[in-house]
């Protein structure tokens, strides 16, 4: 996950990228016979200071690769983020991303 997160007007702005293949169980492999099994995120947290800030649920339909932005208020510039996503095969991966 690429994470950038800057305060701007009062409010910490979060853009990340998450690298993720985002499978939806109805492509075919590359030579046209099985199909390639279900592997798609299913939340995405954002924990600012123990509380949640974003949580996002996500299903079969998100591209690739997904690309989000959000933002909170109460954030200060030097804290620290922490993002946690888990896909439906129980994979995951957290980052912790420090507030310019």
């Amino acid at each position: 996950m690429k994470v950038k997160a800057k305060v701007k007007n009062d409010k910490v702005k979060v853009k990340l990228l998450v690298k993720h293949p985002m499978d939806t169980g109805l492509q075919k492999d590359k030579n046209g016979g099985d199909l390639i099994p279900a592997k798609y995120i299913q939340e995405l947290t954002c924990v600012y200071n123990n509380k949640t800030v974003f949580l996002g649920a996500f299903g079969r339909a998100v591209s690739k690769d997904p690309y989000l932005a959000f933002s909170f208020s109460g954030g200060k510039k030097g804290d620290t983020l922490s993002l946690k996503w888990i896909d439906n095969m129980g994979d995951t991966e957290e980052v912790e991303a420090v507030i310019k």
